[in-house]
């Protein structure tokens, strides 16, 4: 069988977690891949506006969910809250492919997953079943992006928007730095704005060397456009697989 990527170097960009099954997929395509931890993952620094929110889930019609993360912070905390089988009577909404594998894992049945996974391709989704006065929980990322949330304000819908977790940024590691000098990657991918911020921050444009950038969506292509850097491919969808047909795309043209 062909390896599309065979030989390639690519630099996974990440969280310090969930990216197993990428770095699997890309080494089966043959490629050498290095993988960077940019981002912690953080409680949020004040957890009531959480732990209020689980308590009294009943009184949401709808859940929507913009990443894993804030599925497996909600779960949580609906856990020490004793109120999971409460979760039964609320819609649930998720972004996408990633977000609806992590609900769904916990034994939620997702309701609503738009055709584009985004905020407002969301929105998109589940608008036309908003009716005035509805409450809708948000739990989100502490530095999440803000549209979702102000497109359902507008639709008359009552948001009530908690910090679910919260992202620092990890420090290089030791050596990280002269190494990607002495083997610059051939692709960088990027999963998120947020990453791609303190990719930047720490490396700077030139850690990106001559390499090919690969982003997980159309809002994280929009954020490396506004950082100035030029985008070779963007996945079709925010899945393990997505990003590796992006990666191939962004070798082979």
């Amino acid at each position: 069988m062909e390896r599309r990527l065979e030989g390639k170097r690519v630099l996974v960009t990440r969280p310090k977690e969930r990216v197993e099954e990428l770095c699997f997929l890309l080494e089966d395509e043959g490629a050498e891949v290095m993988s960077l931890p940019m981002l912690e993952l953080r409680p949020p620094e004040d957890p009531r506006p959480l732990a209020a929110a689980a308590e009294s889930i009943q009184r949401y019609r709808w859940v929507v969910f913009a990443s894993p993360s804030a599925v497996e912070a909600l779960m949580e905390a609906l856990r020490e809250a004793g109120t999971v089988n409460r979760l039964a009577h609320v819609r649930i909404a998720v972004v996408g492919p990633r977000t609806a594998r992590t609900a769904e894992g916990y034994g939620l049945k997702v309701t609503a997953e738009p055709a584009e996974a985004t905020g407002l391709g969301l929105f998109e989704a589940i608008r036309g079943e908003l009716h005035p006065e509805d409450e809708v929980l948000l739990p989100a990322g502490e530095e999440g992006r803000r549209e979702l949330e102000l497109a359902l304000r507008e639709q008359g819908v009552r948001v009530t928007r908690v910090t679910a977790y919260r992202s620092t940024p990890a420090p290089l590691p030791p050596g990280a730095q002269e190494a990607l000098g002495q083997m610059p990657p051939d692709v960088v991918l990027f999963a998120s704005p947020r990453t791609a911020e303190v990719f930047l921050d720490a490396a700077g444009a030139e850690g990106l060397g001559r390499a090919k950038v690969v982003a997980i969506g159309p809002t994280t292509a929009a954020a490396l456009a506004r950082l100035g850097i030029g985008v070779a491919a963007v996945a079709a969808s925010p899945t393990p697989e997505g990003l590796v047909d992006a990666t191939v795309r962004a070798v082979h043209g």
